[in-house]
């Protein structure tokens, strides 16, 4: 059992190091030459266009059931009009980073391990070195930039789509004024609600390609270690975004 711990460990510290490794490698590689503008145009919208159908339905529908459930708890202290502040606040603070990010550690965080999993198994990545083309530079970079920045637009979207989704409910079956709707979310949302709601983003899209292209790059085994590391990548990745989340309230909340 002591045994079985402590190689458990070892390897948990390995994958640690690595990963350090390969964030220094391509955060040093970011600052000089060549970079490849195509691949970084193609990743946006592999990770921005083609991830919108789902990131808009995860909103709409978590608002519209967030409205619809408060709305039902808040009718028993007669507080149905606020309903549209709580779905803002849940849906700023919370839910738009987090859901979010699922949904891209589902569709992007897999597509990633498998693309670079499949690459590693193939040897396609030693082709890469024998041609004089680094493979962070050239792979790893283009995908963190783009999960850096359409993490947050996509956040966003979301947010705006799930109070709407929130509006219909509490329109339609709540029977809460639009006015009264919107204007309980204005007056209850601050600037700092929103920067929490910005900042987390940034983070979770960074923690999410890292740890798939980490994942990816680490695959052995064929096309056994491919499934291996898609599915490794998608679960830690929830984790690390539920983790990471946790900590930046806790630290939102400190510092504000």
């Amino acid at each position: 059992m002591l045994l079985f711990l402590e190689d458990r460990l070892k390897r948990a510290a390995l994958e640690v190091q690595e990963y350090v490794r390969l964030v220094s490698a391509a955060f040093h590689a970011s600052f000089s030459r060549p970079v490849y503008r195509y691949d970084i145009v193609e990743q946006f919208d592999a990770m921005g266009v083609q991830s919108l159908t789902v990131v808009l339905l995860t909103g709409f529908f978590t608002g519209a059931v967030l409205a619809l459930q408060s709305g039902l708890t808040l009718d028993q202290f007669g507080a149905r009009p606020v309903v549209g502040r709580l779905v803002s606040a849940s849906m700023i603070k919370e839910l738009g980073p987090v859901l979010t990010g699922l949904m891209l550690c589902g569709r992007v965080g897999s597509g990633i391990a498998a693309e670079l999993g499949s690459m590693v198994v193939t040897d396609q990545i030693n082709a890469l070195r024998a041609l004089g083309t680094d493979p962070v530079r050239k792979l790893v970079i283009p995908r963190i930039i783009a999960g850096v920045l359409m993490a947050p637009v996509l956040t966003v979207i979301s947010d705006f789509v799930g109070i709407t989704g929130g509006w219909i409910v509490a329109r339609f079956q709540l029977q809460v004024a639009t006015g009264l709707y919107w204007s309980s979310i204005t007056d209850a949302l601050y600037m700092q609600d929103v920067y929490q709601g910005l900042v987390k983003p940034f983070v979770l899209g960074f923690m999410i390609v890292t740890i798939a292209c980490h994942v990816g790059l680490r695959t052995k085994g064929g096309t056994q270690g491919v499934g291996r590391s898609t599915t490794q990548a998608v679960v830690v990745a929830s984790v690390i975004i539920l983790a990471v989340d946790a900590v930046l309230t806790q630290l939102f909340i400190t510092l504000g």
